[in-house]
């Protein structure tokens, strides 16, 4: 009956709809919540493969969660015991659907969270009974890596069967509408000192093993570029430099870190700051957490005299202005974007808990 009213409804309609698939890492939105979320990232093959992984992955998901769930609670409890990012997603898809639709399409937006509620499968149901002609899937990561985006994709090829037609985007962080959101937040920030041109900007960027880099994630040049586009776009004479957070374990990771970065600046007697989360489009614990409270916090031990951070893009008008440029842009093509089998590419990086503070 469903798949009826389903034809029913695609000959009642004069214009395609189309399905845009919103990805995000997720959070935990109690404390309660913390760790079934880090099994959930754990337990991702994408994040954490080993020889026999199938046997021991989820022991070992089940061991680190435990434990590291006791050492990011007071994370999220700084922030009102939860992550706010899928409110904020939500928020972002209501939004872009209502941009996509005063531009003429007939579009409906679903979130899909890679380690907890709403699951890619749930967005998929949704998505099944809406009954769209058309699919773009959106990752809401501006660089791609194979932790984030490609995680998300691999989640999606896992579940997903239809002869719909789909179209991805893959990256978008040197899409000029992108570029002048951030911009935007940065000059909010900028304002707030009383000579905007004296603070030393500092973009922050989530860290990820070396490992990673070194099997040719292309991260870290994204990440890079990204700083250069900004920079140059945005006309700021300011010193700049770029750093990234939220390492775990002992292994080698992208430096230098947020922590050594501040501790060098008060040595160099910088005395003002402005702090960029340049991988970021939504605010959560890692950017009101671990940036706005406790960078904050460093940051006043060590002698600065202004802390400011650039808001998250939300769902600010400019960012959900791009957003839709890139849907209208990716259903303009002529070639279906191919979705890369990153089956090949898997982490063997059990130390990985990139997304432990999302």
């Amino acid at each position: 009956m469903r798949s009826r009213l389903g034809i029913v409804g695609k000959m009642a309609r004069t214009a395609r709809r189309v399905g845009i698939v919103l990805f995000q890492l997720g959070g935990p939105d109690t404390l309660e919540a913390i760790e079934p979320f880090l099994y959930n990232l754990f337990c991702d093959p994408d994040i954490i493969d080993f020889p026999f992984a199938r046997i021991g992955r989820k022991p070992l998901a089940k061991l680190i969660s435990t434990t590291r769930a006791r050492k990011v609670q007071h994370h999220y409890a700084t922030i009102g015991g939860g992550s706010p990012i899928r409110k904020h997603t939500e928020r972002q898809a209501r939004a872009l659907e209502t941009e996509l639709r005063h531009q003429g399409l007939d579009a409906q937006c679903f979130v899909a969270m890679r380690y907890w509620h709403p699951f890619t499968h749930e967005a998929l149901s949704q998505l099944r009974v809406a009954g769209c002609d058309e699919i773009v899937l959106l990752p809401l990561y501006p660089q791609y890596s194979s932790t984030t985006t490609g995680s998300s994709l691999n989640e999606w090829r896992r579940l997903f069967r239809g002869e719909t037609p789909v179209h991805c985007i893959e990256t978008f962080y040197r899409h000029p509408d992108y570029l002048d959101s951030v911009i935007e937040k940065i000059n909010e920030a900028l304002s707030r000192f009383s000579d905007s041109s004296r603070p030393d900007i500092i973009f922050s960027a989530h860290s990820i093993p070396m490992s990673v880099i070194e099997k040719g994630d292309p991260y870290q040049r994204h990440i890079e570029d990204t700083v250069q586009l900004l920079m140059q776009r945005g006309g700021w004479r300011n010193p700049h430099r770029l750093c990234y957070q939220s390492k775990v374990g002992a292994s080698r990771w992208l430096q230098p870190s947020l922590h050594q970065t501040l501790r060098r600046l008060a040595s160099e007697q910088v005395r003002e700051i402005c702090v960029v989360p340049v991988a970021f489009v939504s605010d959560h614990v890692e950017t009101l957490g671990e940036i706005d409270h406790q960078a904050r916090h460093e940051a006043h031990e060590l002698g600065f005299t202004q802390f400011e951070m650039s808001a998250g893009l939300n769902d600010s008008p400019k960012f959900i202005s791009a957003l839709a440029r890139l849907v209208k842009q990716a259903l303009g093509n002529a070639v279906l974007s191919y979705i890369p089998d990153l089956s090949g590419r898997q982490l063997a990086a059990p130390q990985y808990a990139a997304a432990a503070g999302d």
